[in-house]
């Protein structure tokens, strides 16, 4: 297991520098950084040419790269022409864990980075826990029941949730939730923000404006998910070591979450381990509809100006963490089954 680990290291540094070049060039072509420099202004043209200089833009895009990569602490430039040597927008590089300063706040990368995280991670790691523990109880309780009524409504009820946009089932739980309980004098959630700024930050406050945006999360992937758990359930209750162990006399509680529980879990394994990455990148409508300050928001916002590095800086911590949850997807599979090997 433990070659198996490192060699899935060793491959994954030349693929996260293809996705770097994917990335980077895709950025040098979605829009013009210097055109909102400037606030609600036009950037004029002696600045223009003055940032484009500084900024390393005048120059090819591997060059770009490169500098975006490793450094450009060593590059002395000419940038004023008036003969003398000077550093060109000195920065470390990505390979020392220098990812820039931001374009629009004027900060490092990382430091905006660090302030939004913990606002998602608290998100979404909500929202996974209540997607995860409610698509294994619906699953199971679907497959045991199978076509009952239950499974009948749980069937469809899923069908429905699952081919709504995220946009409706949030703007529809904030007119609900919000708009009407309070027109009906019932106690309502709030729509925006982590904590209203009388209260202060506390962690009902926090628990309180969470419950909408997870809650319209949730709806959507429990859905699917507890179709994965209850079609994967189905399978492997009709197994031939299923009914073996049934004959021996155990019961049937014990057979359910100790024989066929652990392989039924192996596809939703999969499907969480493509999913866990999305609580580094957020979720870009969710913060959006409900002003919750964490990644989607500022990646949104930090896209739309063309803030290239915040923007590569994000989207590169996710491609670290898509691997890396890959990778314990892949060691998940080992201990929930002990036929899968890795040599």
């Amino acid at each position: 297991m433990g070659r198996y680990i490192v060699r899935r290291f060793l491959q994954a540094i030349p693929l996260l520098f293809i996705i770097s070049i994917a990335l980077f060039v895709l950025m040098q072509n979605i829009g013009d950084p210097l055109a909102t420099m400037g606030g609600r202004r036009p950037t004029k043209k002696e600045d223009r040419e003055r940032l484009t200089r500084q900024l390393g833009l005048d120059k090819p895009v591997l060059v770009q790269y490169l500098y975006w990569l490793i450094g450009n602490d060593w590059t002395k430039v000419d940038l004023d022409g008036d003969g003398v040597a000077e550093t060109q927008g000195t920065r470390k590089g990505v390979l020392r864990g220098d990812f820039g300063t931001s374009l629009v706040d004027k900060r490092p990368a990382l430091t905006l980075i660090g302030e939004r995280l913990p606002n998602t991670l608290l998100l979404m790691g909500a929202y996974e826990v209540v997607v995860i523990l409610g698509a294994l109880v619906v699953g199971i309780y679907s497959a045991v029941r199978q076509y009952s009524l239950t499974d009948h409504v749980v069937t469809a009820v899923s069908f429905i949730l699952y081919s709504m946009p995220i946009f409706f089932i949030a703007l529809l739980s904030m007119y609900l939730f919000a708009v009407n309980f309070k027109k009906w004098g019932l106690p309502y959630f709030p729509t925006v923000g982590m904590f209203e700024p009388e209260s202060g930050k506390t962690v009902a406050q926090m628990a309180w404006h969470m419950v909408l945006p997870v809650m319209s999360l949730a709806l959507i992937s429990l859905a699917g998910y507890s179709r994965y758990m209850r079609s994967t359930m189905l399978e492997v209750l009709g197994q031939d070591y299923i009914r073996t162990a049934k004959s021996k006399g155990l019961g049937s509680r014990y057979v359910l979450f100790v024989h066929a529980l652990k392989n039924a879990s192996l596809p939703l394994v999969t499907i969480i381990g493509l999913d866990l990455p999305s609580l580094l990148a957020g979720a870009i409508v969710t913060e959006r509809i409900f002003a919750w300050p964490g990644m989607g928001r500022l990646f949104l916002d930090h896209v739309q100006r063309v803030d290239t590095p915040v923007v590569m800086a994000i989207l590169m911590l996710v491609s670290v963490a898509v691997i890396v949850f890959q990778l314990l997807a892949d060691i998940t599979y080992a201990w929930l089954d002990p036929r899968i090997r890795y040599n």
